[in-house]
This record gives structure tokens, sequence and C-alpha cells, in this order.
């Protein structure tokens, strides 16, 4: 499966705990994230990621044009919902087109570990099907 990640700046260390601790599932898949976060994940885990541009440089669209075309399969987007952000418009879109897709999305860590066990236990083999 393709999963992409994106951690505002609050949230970076969060993600990178994440991607420890979901070290061996993630290593099966497929992964994207945008330049920093990509970054500093690749630093802790040593799984190897298809970085983007740092979001606000236009990483979350590049984000959004592989969701239009149907290229990723689970999106984990640890947001800080606290802090307003610049580029604010790019990320509503992604919410969108996760929707419109029906892609998976996770904005928090409940969410985001609920979704990668199910992936682990194959509750997530529908997306092949709906890429087919």
């Amino acid at each position: 499966m393709n999963i992409a990640m994106i951690a505002h700046d609050a949230k970076k260390k969060l993600m990178q705990n994440f991607c420890i601790a979901y070290r061996g599932i993630l290593s099966k898949h497929t992964l994207y994230a945008t330049g920093t976060t990509g970054r500093l994940i690749e630093e802790v885990t040593n799984l190897t990621i298809h970085k983007y541009l740092a979001g606000h440089l236009g990483g979350t669209q590049q984000l959004g044009t592989q969701i239009e075309h149907n290229q990723i399969d689970m999106v984990i987007f640890l947001r800080d919902p606290l802090t307003p952000k610049s580029h604010e418009p790019d990320v509503n879109n992604v919410f969108q087109l996760c929707d419109k897709h029906n892609i998976p999305l996770a904005t928090n860590l409940a969410t985001a570990e609920l979704l990668v066990k199910a992936m682990d236990r194959g509750d997530m083999d529908w997306r092949e099907l709906f890429k087919s």
C-alpha cells in the first residue's frame, strides 16, 4: 500500500515515535511524506521515504495530486489544530480529496494506530480492488 505521512511542526516528534513503534508494519509498504517530516522519519527509522517538497512549499499540493490520481491508499496527517497555518487551504484540500476518493485519513495518533493495525490484519485490502 502507498501511505502518505504529514505532520505539523508540533506533531513531528509524535510522528517519529509513531513510525518507530510501527516500523515493522510500515516497512512492508511504500511510504511518502512531506519533506521535513520524511527526513525526520528516515533519521530515526531507516525507512525509505519518498519525499515531497516541504508542506508549505507545495508538498501538500503534491500529495493532493497523488490522491486525485488514486495513487495513495492511506493518509496519516498528524495535525496541530491549535496553530493556524498559512497553507490551510492546501490542508483542507487534502481532507476533501480523501473524502471524495475514499482514502482512509487519520488526523490524530489514535486513528493512525487503528488504521495501521487494520492494514496489518488485511482489513485495507479492499483498496487494491478499488484501484483496479
